[in-house]
């Protein structure tokens, strides 16, 4: 599977929490460089973009368009490794 700079967005919300991971790490596998991923959760996912930095370091940014209280949106750019990896709030 291949999406060239194309958006995906995942609302995680409806996803048992065993699954969440799982699905935003193959959607993130499926994305091109320069394209983006938007997430949908009921809280913060601030444990996702450590795991994201740690396994893919250099290689995103990570972009909050809405930040709680009871909705978080987070867009992911993937971008060539080196690049970025910054947190913007």
């Amino acid at each position: 599977m291949n999406i060239e700079n194309a958006a995906i967005v995942i609302d995680v919300r409806q996803f048992a929490p065993v699954y969440k991971h799982q699905i935003i790490f193959a959607a993130w596998e499926a994305l091109t460089n320069g394209a983006k991923m938007y997430l949908i959760n009921d809280h913060d996912p601030k444990p996702l973009y450590y795991q994201l930095a740690a396994e893919y370091p250099g290689s995103f940014s990570w972009n909050y368009i809405e930040s709680g209280p009871e909705i978080w949106r987070i867009e992911v750019l993937k971008s060539l490794e080196g690049q970025s990896g910054n947190v913007a709030k």
